[in-house]
C-alpha cells in the first residue's frame, strides 16, 4: 500500500483544482481521506506618510486600524503572516452509487496575534487569529456536474485573487505586530472585491472541452456597516471560463454578482455587479488582466461602503494589470498595478462627514492604488523565499484631501510552493 506525503500549496489549500498535489492521502474504507497545509511567515517593514490618518473613510491604509501610533511614529515592523494564512485542511472523497461525494473542512492558525500572551486569550478585543473558512460537501458526476453545500470562497472575484501574485506573499495591509489581524489584504481593495468565504449552494456544470460555468444561491448576510440588517433574499453569484492549453495557454472567465440590502430603517437598495478577466502564458511569461465594476458594490469587500445611509448606491470599478517572468534560476520576478475606484452618490455624499465617531472629518475614499514588484524563489518545490515591494495609495473622493500613502517591504522563507505544485514522497 502506497502512502503519498506531500506538502499542498495555494491550489489545493483553497480546494479549488482537483488536479492539486495531495497532502498525506489516506485509505480509510470506502473513503480517502487527504491532510494538507502551508506555513507562512514574513518579516514586514511598513513606513506610512500624507494625509492624517483616519481622514479618508474606505482608506487601505487605515481599513485594519493602521497609520500612526499614540506618539505619532509612522513605521511598523512586524513578523506576520502573509495574504494566505497558514491553512490545515482535511477532505475525504469517495465514488458511491455513481456519485462523487466529498467533504472538506480547514482551519487557519495565523502568526500575527503578539499581544501579551500570544495567543488571542488576552489584549485588545481579545484578538483571535485562528480561522474556519471551509466547511462543505459536494456530490455529483463527470457527466452532469457537481453540487456543492457549505461554505467555501466565494464565487464573485475568486478567479481574481487566485490570479493575483501577492497570493503566495503580503501585498497591501501590512500587518502591525499585535494588531491580532490574521493575513494581509494583497490586491483585495486595490485591485478587486474580496471573495470572502460565504455559505452557498452552487451547481459546476461539466468541463465541455475547456468550457464550465458555476452559479450559486449565497448566504446574503454579508455586507459590513449595515447594522440591523435583514434580508429578504438570498445572493446569487456566478462565473463561465474557458481554458486552453498549446504554446500559448491560458483562462478567461467572466462572473457576476446580486444582492438586496434591507435595513431595520426600511432603507433597501441593490447590489449588482460583473467582473472579465484573463491569464496568459506563453513560456516563461505569464500575464494576467482583470476588470470589475458594480453599483452598490462598495470597495474592498463586499458592499462596504456600497451606499449611504438613506440607501443612495455608490457606484465602483477597478482592475490590475500583472506581468511574471521565470528566469533559469527558477525565481519567478513579478510586477503589478492595481486601482479600486469609489465614486461618491452626490456632491453632498462627497463632502459629508463619513463617520462622525472619529476625530476631525472623515471624507469618503475615492481610489485605493498599489504598485507591487516581487520575486518569489524556489529553495525546494516545498520551500519559498519571497521578497516583496508594495507602494500604496489611497486618495479620497474630495478634491485638496491629502492622500494617505504607505511603502512596505516584506521577506520570508516559507513551506510554499508554485500553486498546483509540491513533493510527493512514496512509501
Amino acid at each position: 500500500m502506497n502512502k503519498k506525503l506531500g506538502l499542498a500549496v495555494a491550489g489545493a489549500v483553497l480546494a479549488l483544482s482537483s488536479a492539486a498535489q495531495a497532502g498525506i492521502v489516506i485509505p480509510a474504507g470506502d473513503w480517502t481521506i487527504d491532510i494538507n497545509g502551508n506555513v507562512n511567515a514574513y518579516y514586514q517593514n511598513t513606513r506610512y506618510s500624507g494625509g492624517t490618518p483616519g481622514s479618508i473613510s474606505g482608506s487601505i491604509n487605515d481599513v485594519q486600524g493602521r497609520g500612526q501610533d499614540a506618539n505619532g511614529k509612522r513605521t511598523v515592523n512586524g513578523i506576520n503572516t502573509g495574504l494566505l494564512p497558514s491553512w490545515l485542511g482535511f477532505t475525504g472523497k469517495t465514488r458511491q452509487n455513481d456519485l462523487d461525494i466529498s467533504f472538506t473542512i480547514s482551519m487557519q492558525p495565523g502568526v500575527s496575534e503578539n499581544t501579551v500572551t500570544g495567543d488571542g486569550a488576552v489584549g485588545p478585543g481579545n484578538n483571535n487569529t485562528f480561522l474556519n473558512r471551509q466547511t462543505y460537501l459536494t456530490f455529483g458526476d463527470a457527466s452532469w456536474g457537481s453540487v456543492k453545500l457549505g461554505k467555501d470562497l466565494g464565487i464573485f472575484g475568486s478567479d481574481a485573487i487566485l490570479s493575483d501574485m501577492t497570493l503566495l506573499g503580503v501585498g497591501a495591509g501590512a500587518n502591525r505586530s499585535g494588531s491580532g489581524d490574521n493575513t494581509t489584504l494583497g490586491g483585495i481593495g486595490t485591485g478587486y472585491i474580496y471573495a470572502a468565504w460565504k455559505g452557498q449552494i452552487a451547481y459546476t456544470t461539466p468541463n465541455f472541452n475547456g468550457f464550465q460555468a458555476t452559479v450559486g444561491v449565497i448566504n446574503p448576510n454579508m455586507v459590513p456597516g449595515t447594522d440591523g440588517i435583514n434580508q429578504d433574499r438570498l445572493g446569487f453569484e456566478g462565473k463561465a471560463s474557458y481554458t486552453w492549453a498549446g504554446d500559448i495557454s491560458g483562462k478567461a472567465w467572466a462572473g457576476f454578482a446580486s444582492n438586496k440590502v434591507t435595513k431595520a430603517a426600511e432603507v433597501d437598495y441593490s447590489i449588482h455587479a460583473y467582473e472579465v478577466g484573463a491569464n496568459v502564458n506563453a513560456g516563461n511569461l505569464g500575464v494576467t488582466g482583470y476588470y470589475y465594476s458594480g453599483s452598490g458594490l462598495g470597495t474592498t469587500f463586499f458592499g462596504a461602503q456600497g451606499a449611504t445611509s438613506t440607501g443612495k448606491t455608490r457606484d465602483s470599478h477597478g482592475g490590475y494589470l500583472q506581468a511574471t517572468y521565470v528566469v533559469p534560476t527558477g525565481t519567478k520576478l513579478g510586477v503589478s498595478y492595481g486601482v479600486s475606484r469609489l465614486d461618491a452618490a452626490s456632491t453632498a455624499d462627497r463632502n459629508a462627514d463619513q463617520d462622525s465617531t472619529v476625530a476631525g472629518t472623515q471624507y469618503l475614499v475615492g481610489s485605493n492604488r498599489r504598485w507591487t514588484v516581487g520575486a518569489y524563489h524556489p529553495l525546494t518545490k516545498s520551500l519559498n523565499l519571497v521578497a516583496e515591494y508594495n507602494d500604496v495609495r489611497s486618495e479620497a473622493d474630495k478634491s485638496g484631501i491629502d492622500a494617505i500613502k504607505s511603502k512596505n517591504v516584506s521577506l520570508s522563507r516559507s513551506c510554499s510552493s508554485k500553486i498546483n505544485t509540491g513533493v510527493v514522497l512514496l512509501a
